[in-house]
């Protein structure tokens, strides 16, 4: 599943020495495949800022590992799965994304894993096509100029959607465990059938995926987040719903996510079912589903901020605060004073827990690509505000892309080393 501007391949030592790392990782946690994978892209040019996009789900556990990366540079996404275990696919992956980084399509990337034992990889990208080679079991959906609708059943090998198409491709699988277990032909079929639906009445890509999401969850009980990326805007759901903590499962996609109110205020569950109304101004509050904020997340308007936190991992804080940002830009616009002042009202309100109060220095607006960072603790060397790049090393980034968590590794750094990492990236 998986944050960077772009991929750059680094020597063979270091590849080697990220390649030993991750396999470590390995050993600490269960194996975890994503069961469902899906690549819709409903404008093929790359014009529409909705119009490529992508994610995975799964019952499994450590859905973190369901390798998901992201070019933004590119535009391009490999989403990773199977029954083989994570040496094969760390090799299916890099051998993708290296094959995608020097100009390959969707196709070429995705059929070298079958070179790898029980792997599956899934690409796509909206000019590229998409495609999904190795171990699977997928419907490809294309839709043609005249509204026809053609669904084709595959069992492994290849199967594409050609560049220049409207179209999709799922997989899917149940997990052993999963109490509706058996259900995944007729699902996949299923969603295979409303995605085309979708597409042919002009549904954008980010759309259909959360539609997605929700059919699977709902009815086939692959359910737990996994995430999904917009391919052509270059933003994802982050760490929203994967796991946090090793060897449990992820946010359950079908289950209610946050309250919003009509004024913009918003908070998460648990905390959420402490509210019937906005402490604000006492207006009702809506219930948003996670399969809706996974929509909401990854679909761009006119309204949408990027926010990114630093200078903390604790639960909750990071997708509060975005609700929190968004709100107060939408109302305010972007003033760093404000913003401060709403998060700062947030914390005394006990909305935002286990972080300290914000100035405006700490705040770092760039109006013109509709982004704010917020850094809850202080820089050393009078440093108020972080650069934009995420606290890990460039090297791992230029390698990985852009991850919601590739094999884990942002989420498992941040879980296994959090201590070390974060006096280590402090001290620079």
């Amino acid at each position: 599943m998986e944050h960077i501007k772009g991929l750059k391949f680094m020597k063979r030592s270091n590849l080697v020495g990220i390649l030993l790392f991750l396999m470590t990782v390995g050993m600490l946690v269960h194996t975890s495949a994503a069961t469902m994978n899906v690549v819709v892209i409903t404008d093929p040019t790359g014009q529409d800022p909705n119009g490529a996009a992508a994610g995975s789900q799964s019952w499994a556990e450590n859905m973190f590992q369901s390798t998901f990366i992201l070019s933004k540079e590119k535009h391009f996404c490999v989403l990773s799965g199977g029954e083989g275990n994570e040496t094969p696919r760390l090799g299916a992956i890099v051998s993708a994304v290296n094959n995608l980084e020097n100009g390959g399509t969707a196709a070429s990337a995705a059929t070298l894993a079958n070179g790898f034992s029980g792997i599956r990889i899934m690409t796509g990208g909206p000019t590229i096509g998409a495609a999904v080679g190795g171990y699977f079991l997928a419907y490809v959906v294309v839709v043609s100029d005249n509204g026809t609708i053609t669904i084709t059943p595959y069992n492994g090998g290849l199967a594409v959607l050609p560049p220049g198409t409207k179209g999709a491709i799922i997989h899917l699988r149940n997990t052993p465990g999963n109490p509706q277990y058996g259900t995944a032909d007729a699902v996949r079929l299923q969603t295979a059938e409303m995605m085309g639906q979708m597409i042919r009445d002009g549904y954008p890509a980010t759309d259909v995926v959360a539609a997605a999401f929700k059919n699977v969850a709902i009815n086939a009980g692959e359910k737990h987040g996994g995430g999904a990326l917009n391919l052509v805007s270059g933003i994802t759901t982050g760490d929203m719903f994967t796991p946090t903590e090793l060897n449990t499962t992820g946010f359950s996609m079908d289950q209610p996510y946050s309250k919003i109110s009509d004024n913009g205020w918003s908070v998460a569950y648990p905390e959420a079912a402490n509210y019937e109304v906005s402490p604000i101004d006492g207006s009702n509050l809506t219930t948003v589903y996670a399969y809706q904020a996974l929509q909401n997340a990854i679909t761009v308007d006119s309204n949408t901020t990027s926010v990114a936190v630093y200078g903390t991992d604790a639960p909750g804080v990071a997708s509060t605060t975005q609700e929190i940002v968004q709100a107060s830009v939408s109302k305010h616009g972007f003033s760093g004073t404000q913003i401060a002042k709403d998060i700062n009202s947030a914390i005394s309100n006990g909305l935002l827990v286990g972080v300290n109060n914000v100035e405006a220095s700490d705040i770092n607006v760039n109006q013109n690509q509709k982004a704010v960072g917020v850094y809850f603790k202080a820089l050393p060397d009078d440093r108020s505000s972080p650069p934009w790049n995420l606290p890990i090393s460039s090297n791992i980034l230029n390698l990985l892309g852009n991850m919601q968590t590739a094999i884990g590794i942002i989420l498992v750094i941040l879980v296994l080393f959090r201590s070390t990492l974060i006096s280590s990236f402090l001290k620079k």
